[in-house]
């Protein structure tokens, strides 16, 4: 059998009339991540969200597959990019956003907490000046804000919980909630980074399971589960009340976060999560080159 999990898979999945945007998925089956493209029908402006810079930890070295690959569904649907975002700063892949920036335009955008995020990584890399994220980040985005989107628009809503910073994006019956939920055969995500809170999650998952029924939820990872091998990133808000294996409808608050810390506590860090952050913190900016031409990142040894 053929194992989806380690595959490129793309899919679409249309708007459903007035109000309600195009979205595409891109799978990334070295990170599990999912890169998103949300379009106003009538317009093809288009937000480009979470788009991943392919980074090898062995040979520490990066490609720009994933981002091409996003490119070239832009380019194949007759796309005109207007927003770059992201939802956080990730720790499991390396953003594209600067990337993209160069390649299209378009303004990158993040939440405005990411500079406390930046902060604390400061201080674990022990160089204070290591980031500048308003200079690096066009929009710093607080819960509340709206961009616009054709005839659509992003509602920024602050997420918190895996990170301080955390933010979803919500256009009409789409809602890009990032590493809050996993789909419901698998459950939430893990809150034990830098910042991170379990009751904070919490809370950020019922203000989401809180929108209307049919809206689509899509997520920021997926790794399969003991029964599926083939990737999923989109199921509505009632499928989640009905079906989450953390947190369907009736689930009690400190039996959550009890489990959720429980788990959290046997997790490894992410692979890439030391790399990844000097570069997204960056807003996908690798360091500066030093005299014999190569960028060169920090390693925190025993912090972890």
């Amino acid at each position: 059998m053929s194992d989806d999990l380690k595959t490129r898979v793309e899919r679409h999945s249309p708007s459903r009339g007035a109000g309600s945007p195009d979205v595409w998925g891109i799978y990334d089956p070295d990170t599990g991540s999912i890169q998103y493209v949300c379009a106003c029908p009538a317009t093809k402006q288009a937000a480009l969200i979470d788009v991943v810079w392919n980074y090898d930890p062995k040979a520490c070295a990066f490609s720009d597959r994933s981002l091409t690959q996003v490119l070239d569904l832009v380019a194949r649907e007759g796309l005109s990019v207007a927003w770059i975002l992201d939802t956080h700063p990730h720790a499991d892949h390396v953003m594209a956003s600067a990337g993209l920036k160069e390649r299209t335009g378009a303004p990158t955008a993040i939440g405005a907490k990411v500079r406390d995020i930046a902060g604390i990584w400061a201080g674990l890399y022990n160089a204070p000046d290591l980031f500048d994220v308003d200079r690096d980040f066009d929009r710093l985005l607080d819960d509340g804000d709206t961009l616009p989107l054709g005839e659509l628009a992003l509602d920024v809503w602050l997420s918190p919980g895996h990170t301080l910073g955390s933010v979803s994006y919500i256009c009409g019956d789409a809602g890009f909630v990032h590493d809050t939920l996993m789909q419901p055969d698998v459950g939430t995500s893990r809150t034990d980074f830098p910042g991170g809170s379990a009751p904070a999650l919490w809370d950020s998952i019922q203000r989401i399971l809180s929108l209307p029924e049919e809206t689509r939820l899509y997520i920021g990872h997926d790794y399969g589960s003991a029964d599926r091998r083939t990737p999923e990133w989109e199921a509505t808000v009632a499928r989640h009340l009905a079906e989450n294996q953390h947190v369907c409808a009736g689930t009690q608050r400190d039996d959550w976060i009890d489990r959720r810390e429980r788990r959290d506590a046997t997790l490894p860090l992410p692979d890439r999560m030391l790399a990844a952050l000097q570069v997204n913190l960056r807003g996908g900016r690798l360091p500066p080159c030093e005299a014999d031409g190569h960028s060169y990142l920090k390693l925190p040894v025993g912090r972890f």
